[in-house]
């Protein structure tokens, strides 16, 4: 099984182009569109979106990640093998689905070797077809990744720094996330339950779900990701508070 996360948009022929590459190599896999949509080059909104991907998939599910504003330049493409393995650019994209997948060996793709395999020179703009899709379906197929390139450290990946910083009673957060419903996803984990949060100038109730609170007001819970998440029942926290996807934001947790 193949899962594709990806900045491609619907518009163009580029996801069917990838489609096709990895099914002339293995027609019997089973692919999984999980989005297109990623907003361009957005590699941490990709990589919150592939984290949460693969804590539900099975063992040995194959996730290919195509944001790659930096394809055809010396970025590495990489294989990082698992419980699952990740398909991906080296610039950040494995930050976050790292986390649950128990790496164990990563490898930088060779592209003589992909070329070598798939019989065609690889384009220096569309590693998705050429590159990550084909790598993908020779994964699928029974390949060791050590046939597709050389072994790396897992120290070597390139990560996205996404620790939160506690300064006295506040946090330094940055926004992971933004989703359809304008909702504000923090990357703050394991933190004690609190009253209310207060972010740029409003108090906002901790709840457990939308619906607590009026149509149009804020609050803030724990969401269905694990990250503290700012709402708006039945409308756009990231409206309200004027942020996009990798900002940083002061955030009090409080109580009384």
């Amino acid at each position: 099984m193949i899962t594709l996360t990806t900045d491609f948009g619907i518009k163009g022929p580029y996801v069917g182009e990838m489609k096709g590459a990895i099914l002339s190599i293995n027609p019997g896999t089973t692919l999984v569109d999980i989005t297109h949509s990623i907003t361009r080059h957005s590699v941490l909104e990709g990589s919150f979106v592939m984290e949460q991907v693969v804590k539900y998939y099975p063992k040995d599910t194959i996730h290919v990640g195509v944001i790659d504003p930096g394809v055809g330049t010396d970025r590495r493409a990489l294989i990082i093998e698992g419980n699952q393995f990740l398909v991906v650019p080296d610039n950040g994209l494995a930050t976050l689905p790292l986390k649950h997948i128990n790496p164990t060996t990563a490898y930088e793709i060779n592209i003589k070797k992909i070329e070598a395999i798939i019989g065609r020179k690889v384009s220096s703009t569309f590693h998705g077809r050429d590159v990550f899709g084909p790598v993908g379906a020779l994964l699928d197929l029974g390949y060791e990744p050590s046939r597709l390139g050389r072994e790396i450290s897992l120290d070597e990946i390139v990560k996205l720094d996404l620790k939160p910083v506690r300064e006295e009673d506040k946090w330094i957060l940055k926004v992971i996330y933004i989703d359809d419903f304008g909702n504000v996803i923090l990357n703050l984990e394991n933190y004690e339950r609190p009253e209310y949060v207060e972010v740029k100038g409003f108090k906002i109730p901790y709840l457990d779900t939308y619906g607590q609170v009026k149509k149009g007001e804020l609050l803030a819970l724990p969401g269905s990701h694990d990250y503290l998440e700012i709402a708006v029942n039945q409308g756009s926290a990231a409206e309200v508070l004027g942020v996009k996807v990798g900002d940083e934001v002061e955030a009090r947790l409080a109580w009384g």
